[in-house]
């Protein structure tokens, strides 16, 4: 047996797991510190993650007799090719760490394979690194956006979510977040450049198991976290250690956990080999693990009635108190997204059948749901105004008791003829008709909505210009709550004031999935119009995070200054516009199976017929 044995000073003990990897030159590997009395080893499932196997030269593929584990992940080394890891809990020792390094224990490899010392280039499928003149404003952008590159153990592992020279109080902007990061990979895959993606990819996945705790009470399995930061730490004497410190909402505001990092992982993960032709990376046992435990956690049955994900408020992009809390369009939309991605990149095997069937079946009662009853226009907000209450019935027509009173009066004069969107949030007796951006964009995106109601909320956007566009596209949400509504809802939250921030305020980064929104449904010149507003203000304006007021004219009262998803919004556009062929790999067409699946059985209970077969004549329409 190999033993290396750290100890540490119990003052300096963390309750944090951290993956740590030496900056020295006297020690050249990397170590996986764990908290002793922290740490639970898994069964005989446990394998051995090696997501640099380039750098070691070989691959392990362990052996997989089960359909679900929770994985021991350890960064790698030149000199660890020959051992495996196995952590050993030590309850009653709190005074100190130990990490065992032996060899053969809880792994048995299965087949071991060379990779060549000069690899060849990940296929980039076709991606085409073909230079296409650029603006002064891209290429001050592309500029920025290396800039705010971060390197982990000399490798790219992500940006920062802003990189303001002028800021000597950057909070938590000098992380790498999940949900920020997305844009700029799209716009390095775009460019043909894949190697800061992989790396995301696979240190966030094996962030994914560590240790998240909040006042002794850890969440399940198979959260993401909203971030991480690369820190230099002191081990002994005079060695730093590079280490990866990720942030699962323990010090987020209001301690939320993200709910929207997974399945953002998820996405990127498809996009990733969409745009690189590279496949193998969704096709690792380890990657296979990660995605179920997400899934699983998920999927997880509760008391919920709705096929929509129960979140509370502050778990998405709008991480502060918003009141929206229940079930927000944007988790229902990036929830699909996700199941779609997932439904592709599942390996199919006798293990993952259930998994299988247990996403198409969501799938399909969760496009139902947001179709019919998320969905409002002219006619819609009419027979809304028309509803009768307290229905008891298992066909009533107001099924979640909605009273036509809250129908707000700036709705009625608001909507158009032609338009129509999906509103963001239902639960019982309660709708909130806020317009969403994000969730509505995701829901074209990924045809949750209809044909039909894709395409309308587009002519609501191109009818509502200077609302929810003005001087800066787009408004996150609209419209703003004042007032007594702003007090109640928010808390009196004094960055989230009317018409700033996420209370209505406009964000530059939705401009890549507008554009992305507006390539599908074939409106390209609405991309054209926003992304050319854009292009004259954000250079000028030093590329703000959000822009404040009714129509966006202001920089945000707190914004930060060269926010790393504005500049690669910016350039992800630019570049889908260049190459429109490329949006196809990023969005979804409706998937008419999905409409034909119906698992409430309702047609066997003989209370009364499925309402799915009379509105899919409807729905498809």
């Amino acid at each position: 047996m190999n033993t290396i044995a750290i100890i540490r000073n119990s003052a300096a003990k963390s309750s944090r797991r951290l993956l740590f990897a030496s900056s020295t030159t006297s020690s050249s590997h990397r170590t996986l510190l764990t908290a002793a009395n922290h740490f639970r080893i898994p069964s005989a499932n446990t394998f051995l993650s090696l997501p640099f196997s380039r750098q070691l030269g070989f691959v392990i593929k362990p052996n997989w007799d089960s359909d679900f584990s929770i994985p021991v992940r350890v960064a790698c080394s030149s000199n660890v090719r020959n051992f495996s890891t196995s952590v050993e809990n030590r309850v009653n020792e709190n005074n100190f760490e130990r990490i065992y390094v032996q060899g053969g224990v809880n792994l048995k490899p299965r087949v071991v394979e060379r990779v060549d010392e000069e690899e060849k280039s990940v296929n980039v499928g076709v991606v085409e690194k073909a230079k296409i003149e650029e603006s002064e404003a891209e290429r001050e952008a592309w500029r920025l956006l290396k800039g705010a590159v971060v390197s982990y153990c000399g490798n790219p592992v992500g940006t920062v979510a802003a990189n303001d020279p002028g800021d000597k109080t950057p909070l938590n902007y000098d992380q790498v977040f999940i949900r920020d990061f997305v844009p700029s990979a799209l716009a390095f895959l775009l460019r043909g450049e894949s190697e800061v993606v992989k790396n995301f990819l696979l240190h966030t996945l094996q962030l994914q198991s560590w240790e998240k705790t909040v006042d002794c009470y850890s969440p399940g399995q198979g959260l993401m976290p909203a971030s991480f930061k690369v820190r230099m730490v002191a081990l002994d004497g005079d060695n730093l250690e590079e280490v990866l410190d990720p942030d699962f909402g323990e010090s987020a505001i209001g301690r939320v956990a993200p709910v929207d990092s997974g399945l953002w992982w998820i996405i990127l993960l498809r996009a990733y080999g969409k745009l690189t032709g590279d496949y193998s990376l969704q096709e690792r046992v380890d990657v296979q693990t990660g995605l179920k435990m997400i899934l699983n956690l998920c999927l997880t049955d509760g008391f919920d009635m709705f096929p929509s994900l129960l979140v509370t408020d502050g778990s998405c992009m709008i991480d502060r108190r918003m009141g929206i809390h229940g079930h927000p369009l944007e988790i229902q939309a990036l929830f699909y997204s996700a199941l779609r991605c997932s439904r592709e990149m599942l390996a199919t095997n006798e293990g993952s059948s259930n998994l299988i069937r247990a996403i198409n079946n969501r799938l399909s009662a969760l496009s139902f749901h947001i179709r019919e009853y998320y969905w409002v226009d002219m006619k819609k907000i009419n027979e809304i105004y028309r509803y009768k209450t307290e229905e008891y019935s298992m066909d009533a027509t107001n099924k979640f008791n909605i009273y036509p009173e809250q129908i707000p009066l700036w709705l009625m004069d608001w909507i158009p003829e032609e338009g129509g969107y999906l509103i963001g949030n239902l639960q019982p007796a309660h709708m909130d008709f806020r317009f969403f951006t994000l969730g509505n964009l995701w829901s074209i995106v990924s045809s949750l909505g209809t044909p039909r109601q894709n395409e309308a909320i587009l002519n609501l956007i191109e009818a509502k210009w200077d609302d929810l566009v003005g001087h800066m596209p787009l408004k996150i949400c609209y419209p703003a709550l004042d007032n007594e509504e702003w007090r109640i809802i928010t808390g009196s939250d004094p960055k989230n004031t009317p018409w700033s921030y996420h209370n209505g305020g406009s964000w530059p980064t939705l401009l890549w999935q507008f554009t992305l929104a507006c390539i599908k449904m074939g409106r390209i010149e609405l991309a054209n119009k926003a992304v050319a507003l854009a292009e004259k203000r954000l250079p000028l304006d030093s590329w703000p995070e959000y822009y404040d007021t009714r129509t966006g004219k202001f920089i945000g009262k707190q914004s930060r200054l060269y926010q790393t998803w504005t500049i690669s919004g910016f350039l992800t556009s630019k570049m889908l516009l260049k190459k429109p062929e490329m949006a196809s790999m990023l969005f979804w067409e409706e998937d008419y199976e999905l409409l034909e699946i119906c698992v409430c059985a309702l047609n066997k209970s003989g209370r009364r017929k499925c309402s799915r077969g009379a509105a899919r004549s409807q729905i498809l329409v």
